[in-house]
């Protein structure tokens, strides 16, 4: 099931939170306990811990001004660069010859590929591990190899896991975008079809009406006969063009339920909800098929527009429909909106019935009865 752009996104950075939140949980606790072990001084202790949560506190707010776009390096990137650099060069000694400090290095050089560019933060990379190197091994006396293996093997995996991690998320924003500018420009599309078709019809019906006019005005005065002539044709041009304009919108309003059952299966799961399709409805006439066609269209619209729905079950039986889905809180009953209230008209003027209202298990039922006339024994059932 396809996750909406927000949740995704939400769930990329606040795993990522999480994971920051558990390196500060690490470096925290050990340089409190080497503190409390008496190998470094508490004063010592607080500066340490002060830059780790520095740096910790910073990294959400880079993640989040860079995570939709690459933005140029600000001050809060150097800042938690100086927070890094200070922590480092603070760390304590561990006795066992290793420390998680590699993992502040890795974590300000990971928000810091989000700012530059590959070949910035490949030099940037290449002067932070040795940097590290040299520290490690002059400092607390710790083998060279050791320590720079360490750090290639943290970089390489942490550093495109964030730009990774960022990609991912780019491309379910630009899936989203996609389809609601592919939504955008089908509706676009259909209504220069529409305008194209009455141009088509009217464009040269009026443009006779208009010449015959200016003519019967002209002969008006000089041939009354001729005028009347011109004034009949010219009411027939309007009443053919009236008949033609009428069959047009008839078409452009005539729904077929297959097509509106596929469109909005189609919707809904582009949008995140699982939909189940099962159709029998062979025995159906013409009228009965479009007024369910119309049923599913707007249900279809509400699901999209009113619900945060996982699942949706369509279901057509004969002249019985059903729609349910679970994107409606236990007990909630939202007012009927103008689409359902002129749908229902339309359903009881034609012989039918429509509700819609939440269902004791949590669901909300969309439910319709049309007229059936003539149906027909046997049916092809059309599975999900």
């Amino acid at each position: 099931m396809a996750a909406r752009p927000e949740t995704a996104r939400k769930i990329l950075i606040y795993w990522m939170d999480g994971v920051v939140a558990l390196i500060a949980v690490i470096t925290v606790a050990f340089t409190v306990g080497r503190s409390m072990a008496g190998a470094i001084s508490p004063l010592h202790a607080a500066v340490a811990v002060t830059c780790q949560l520095g740096l910790c506190a910073l990294f959400p707010v880079l993640l989040r001004e860079a995570f939709d776009h690459r933005p140029r390096p600000t001050w809060k990137l150097a800042l938690a660069g100086a927070f890094a650099l200070t922590a480092t060069l603070l760390r304590p000694t561990a006795l066992d010859n290793t420390s998680p400090w590699i993992e502040v290095g890795t974590l300000w050089l990971a928000a810091a590929a989000l700012y530059l560019s590959p070949r910035a933060i490949a030099c940037l990379s290449v002067a932070v591990a040795g940097l590290l190197t040299v520290h490690g091994t002059l400092v607390h006396g710790q083998s060279w190899p050791g320590v720079l293996i360490s750090l290639v093997i943290n970089f390489a995996f942490m550093v495109p896991a964030m730009l990774l991690w960022r990609w991912l998320w780019w491309i379910i924003r630009d899936a989203s975008n996609a389809r609601e500018a592919r939504a955008r420009l089908a509706v676009a599309e259909e209504r220069l079809r529409f305008a194209r078709d009455l141009h088509d019809l009217l464009g040269h019906s009026l443009a006779v009406i208009t010449l015959k006019s200016e003519l019967a005005a002209k002969l008006a005065t000089k041939d009354a006969g001729r005028a009347l002539t011109e004034m009949a044709q010219v009411r027939a041009l309007a009443g053919d063009s009236l008949a033609e304009v009428q069959q047009a919108v008839h078409g452009y309003q005539h729904l077929d339920l297959d097509q509106e059952v596929a469109g909005v299966r189609a919707a809904l799961e582009a949008s995140g909800t699982r939909c189940d399709v099962h159709v029998q409805a062979d025995g159906l006439g013409p009228a009965a098929r479009a007024l369910l066609a119309w049923v599913v269209r707007e249900g279809g619209t509400n699901v999209l527009k009113h619900s945060r729905a996982t699942h949706c079950a369509i279901t057509i039986d004969g002249g019985l429909l059903e729609m349910r889905n679970d994107g409606v809180a236990r007990g909630a009953a939202p007012p009927p909106g103008s689409g359902l209230r002129g749908l229902a008209e339309r359903l009881v003027a034609a012989g039918g019935t429509l509700s819609a209202a939440p269902t004791a298990t949590g669901e909300f039922l969309l439910r319709a009865t049309v007229p059936v006339v003539g149906e027909r024994p046997a049916r092809e059932a059309v599975p999900a």
